[in-house]
Parts: structure tokens; C-alpha cells; sequence
């Protein structure tokens, strides 16, 4: 009998394949708008109806990404329609980052991330929206907690993909300087999304991507905005502590759920921010088999072969079946849907997929996390929140930190 090998193969596929780039694409239940700001126009999508009194979930994209190509795909994936079923959701494009965008004239001065930021209260008031639970990725991550930190009461809680709250240092803005004579935009911006081993492992997903930023984004505008980004300030939070600087810290007032893939390179400036937050209203999420895009579907095949039947063999994978998923997209829903449940929203949500994924990968729990529902959680009249098994959100007010 053959001796076997086992053998591990990871294949990332995007959700922004050929087969379903159209559809993910798409818009489905929306409204355009092109919202005039003191810091020019700002092109929006709201999908859905505002429900009641309900904050709407308004979502930010990352550089060379608009909200087509960063998050249709997250929002058309079907646990989430859950979610949405509760809630209005409201994408922002960047200016002249939306699909289409013409290119800005000659001598236009781009917003600067503050100024992008305070776009933001002037798109809720035109849409006669009171405030919203952000989602954000990369430099919209940024965005968004500039926002919440200039306006508190608009902000009821972020998902931050990736966040740096830091300042571009000068030894940084000097590599991407000299990187910016030596390559092309589109290969700046793909080592921003994707970490060394993603670019040289997973050449179809990067394809997909560079193909995207190339062909789909005005690249005038894209330098514009990433120049803008690369120019941020620092976000200077600071963790309060009790007896010290509890009251003075300058810090995100609001509910905040960190994400960040294990082998994204966003790790050390998402572990940054978080020891700079609140640890009472502050969850890290660091998911397991994923890269720089948590909307990225990875499929590990786990195989055991003959010796002799080897991966450099690919016809034998073609009549192969993934053995196990790792849907991504399925882990952040779920982990979204307790954030929400946590401020006092959906509490009958259905709660499986990380229950589930808990149970086959590893998990590390820190320390709890002190209860985040808040006073609005009694006006709509539902409950606490759901909580996966062996996570206590009411223990000790640490920061809790799960990989999943």
C-alpha cells in the first residue's frame, strides 16, 4: 500500500470572481445621491430604508477599493441579510473613488482625511439620518474614527478593518516616497491590502484586485486620495485610566469591534490602536486564515495523497473536493451581529457560524469585556446581547481579545 502524505493546500478565492463580479457589483434597493459638503461632493449609496429610530450602518472604503469592489460583496453574502433586514445601509465613496468618477481639474485640492471626515455630518443631515454604526476599512477606518472622535453623538459603534491611528512617520513617508518613484500606484496599493506571503501565494486574488484598481479606479484621483491618506495625522486617543486620566483622555466614547486577518499587514497598527482604547467598549478580533480583506472567501483543502501524487500534479486537485471552508465573510457577519446585539439590537439573531469555527480553530479569550448596551437598548425594547459560548461580556472591564 502507497504510503500517504498529508498535504495542505490554501486557495484564497475572492468574491469578486468572473462568475459573480457582476452580481457583487450591483446595487440592489438603492438610492444615489451626490451630496454637496463645505469640502466639495461626496457620492453616496443608501440601500435599504431607515428603520424607525434605528442608526443606519454606513460603511467607508479603503484606498484603491470604492464601495462596490469593498463591501457589495460582504453585504450580498446571505447571513448578512439578517442584519440588513434591521438596517439602512448608507456607502460612502471618497471623491472621485466611486465607479465612473471623471477625473478632478487641474490644481483641484483633495480633502484632507479630517476634512474627509467632516463630510460626514453633512451626508447624515442631507439624508435626514440621526447617526449610524460604521464599518470602515483601512483609510476609511480612519475616516470613521476621526468622525466619532469630532462628533460623538452621530457615532453609535465602529467596526474598524485594519485601522492605523497613527501618522505616517518620516522614515515611512520616505520608503513610500521612494517606492512611489520606483513603482507603479497599483502595486502601493496592493502591498497596503496584502501582506509578502498573500502576493506571492495567491496570484489569482491578487489579479483580480490589480485588475480592479487598474482598470476600475481613476488613477489621478486614486494618487489624490492615497496622497491624502498617506498625509493623515495622528488619531492621538489615548486609553483612560481609572484615577488618572479617566476623564481627560481624549479617546473613541463609542462601542468599537477591531478586526484584523493574521496575515494582514495591518497587525502591529491594529494592536496599536486597541491599546490605545477604551477597554470597556473595546473588542479585538483577530481572525484566523485570512489576509489583508476579511470579505475574502479562503477554502483550505486538507488532502491526504500518495506519495507519488503530488501538488504539482494539478489534475488530480481538479477531481479533488475541498474538504472544509473558511468563509470569512461568514465569521465577521457573526461577530458583527453580537456587536449589534451588544448596543441593544436583533437580540433573537441566529448565532452559529462561530460557534462553529470556534470549535475547529484555535481561541484565545483575554480578559472580558464589561456590557456595552447602552440607554437606547431599553427605547427599543430589545433585549441583551447574544454571546458565543465561553466569552463573558459582563466579567472584568478588560479589553477582550478573540481569535476565531
Amino acid at each position: 500500500m502507497d504510503e500517504l502524505q498529508d498535504v495542505q493546500l490554501t486557495e484564497i478565492k475572492p468574491l469578486l470572481n468572473d462568475k459573480n463580479a457582476a452580481r457583487n457589483f450591483q446595487d440592489f434597493d438603492c438610492q444615489e445621491h451626490d451630496i454637496e459638503t463645505a469640502f466639495g461632493v461626496v457620492h453616496v449609496t443608501m440601500r435599504g430604508t431607515p428603520k424607525g429610530n434605528r442608526p443606519v450602518i454606513l460603511t467607508y472604503h479603503d484606498i484603491g477599493l470604492n464601495h462596490k469592489s469593498c463591501f457589495n460583496a460582504f453585504f450580498n453574502f446571505e447571513d448578512m441579510q439578517e442584519i440588513t433586514h434591521h438596517f439602512a445601509v448608507c456607502h460612502v465613496d471618497a471623491p472621485g473613488q466611486q465607479e465612473g468618477a471623471p477625473p478632478f481639474p487641474s490644481g483641484y485640492q483633495y480633502p484632507s482625511m479630517d476634512e474627509l471626515a467632516e463630510m460626514l455630518p453633512a451626508v447624515l443631515t442631507h439624508l435626514n439620518l440621526k447617526s449610524f454604526i460604521g464599518i470602515g476599512l483601512g483609510a476609511g477606518a480612519y475616516v470613521l474614527s476621526r468622525c466619532a472622535l469630532s462628533h460623538p453623538d452621530l457615532v453609535e459603534g465602529l467596526v474598524l478593518i485594519n485601522v492605523d491611528p497613527c501618522a505616517k512617520g518620516w522614515i515611512d513617508w520616505a520608503a513610500s516616497k521612494f517606492s512611489g518613484w520606483t513603482t507603479n500606484i497599483v502595486d502601493i496599493v496592493l502591498a497596503h491590502h496584502f501582506g509578502h506571503e498573500e502576493l506571492q501565494a495567491n496570484l489569482d486574488l491578487i489579479q483580480t484586485y490589480r485588475l480592479h484598481i487598474a482598470q476600475d479606479i481613476n488613477q489621478d484621483n486614486l494618487q489624490l486620495f492615497l496622497t491624502s491618506y498617506n498625509s493623515r495625522k495622528d488619531l492621538e486617543i489615548e486609553r483612560p485610566v481609572v484615577g488618572v486620566n479617566e476623564m481627560t483622555a481624549k479617546t473613541l466614547k463609542c462601542p468599537a469591534l477591531l478586526v484584523v486577518g493574521d496575515n494582514s499587514p495591518a497587525v502591529e497598527a491594529v494592536v496599536e490602536c486597541n491599546s490605545r482604547l477604551d477597554p470597556t467598549k473595546t473588542t479585538l478580533l483577530k481572525m484566523a486564515d485570512c489576509g489583508g480583506l476579511p470579505q475574502v472567501v479562503q477554502v483550505r483543502h486538507t488532502l491526504a495523497l500518495p506519495w507519488h501524487l503530488r501538488a504539482e500534479e494539478p489534475f488530480v486537485l481538479l477531481a479533488l473536493k475541498p474538504l472544509s471552508l473558511f468563509p470569512q465573510p461568514g465569521k465577521l457577519t457573526e461577530a458583527f451581529k453580537y456587536f449589534v446585539q451588544g448596543m441593544g439590537y436583533m437580540p433573537a439573531a441566529s448565532m452559529t457560524r462561530l460557534m462553529r469555527s470556534r470549535s475547529h480553530s484555535s481561541s484565545s479569550v483575554g480578559s472580558g469585556e464589561s456590557s456595552r448596551s447602552r440607554s437606547h437598548a431599553s427605547t427599543h425594547g430589545e433585549g441583551s446581547a447574544g454571546t458565543p459560548e465561553g466569552i463573558d461580556l459582563q466579567a472584568a472591564p478588560q479589553t477582550m481579545e478573540v481569535s476565531c
